[in-house]
């Protein structure tokens, strides 16, 4: 049994008939570091949950460099939302940081469980409901933070990402320079040392 989908899918929610069958729909799936699982152009017909390891989703910009827009770590959903439900294709692309163990879900499979089981619709719709809020956060924070002030809320809202991932992903993600970022991690040294 998978302790991460039994921690997404508590038993205090879904019963244990339910939670078999939706255990039923998952696979175990590895991937190695700097595979992709979805790449620019495809149409997402599945979804990942993170058991272990780090991803980042990311565009190529009109100057053909690669722009990080998002990182994936436990307990996390890969997903592109607007592929997998509107089977568009996706913009971003989404490659593994390290080692990954992730349990999919094929698009047929989540609409049957969604359809038939009630706490696997709910539960599925605080996820969806959770993400969204997450990316207006991500979005108003460049809008209205400093590069700093982004950073600090990295710190506290994902600190496994930071300890974990690259600078230069990092950077890309805050939407600064790795020079900056390095500017500013030593700003903070120095003012935590006063």
């Amino acid at each position: 049994m998978s302790e991460l989908l039994r921690t997404i899918f508590p038993p205090e929610k879904v019963s244990s008939s339910e939670f078999e069958e939706i255990l039923s729909n998952h696979s175990k799936k590895d991937f190695q570091k700097k595979q992709h699982i979805i790449n620019s152009g495809d149409i997402n017909k599945q979804f990942w949950f993170v058991e272990s390891g780090f991803a980042r989703s990311y565009i190529i910009n009109s100057e053909g460099e690669e722009i990080t827009t998002g990182f994936f770590g436990k307990g996390d959903i890969v997903i592109d939302w607007e592929s997998f439900f509107m089977r568009s294709a996706t913009l971003e692309s989404i490659e593994c940081l390290s080692d990954m163990v992730l349990w999919e879900i094929q698009q047929d499979d989540f609409q049957r469980l969604f359809d038939s089981v009630d706490s696997y619709r709910e539960l599925c719709r605080a996820i969806l409901v959770t993400s969204h809020f997450k990316l207006k956060k991500y979005h108003l924070s460049f809008v209205a933070d400093s590069a700093l002030e982004r950073y600090q809320k990295l710190l506290q809202t994902r600190p496994d990402i930071v300890q974990e991932v690259s600078l230069k992903h990092i950077a890309s993600y805050l939407g600064i320079t790795d020079t900056s970022l390095s500017r500013i991690r030593k700003e903070m040294s120095l003012n935590r040392g006063n």
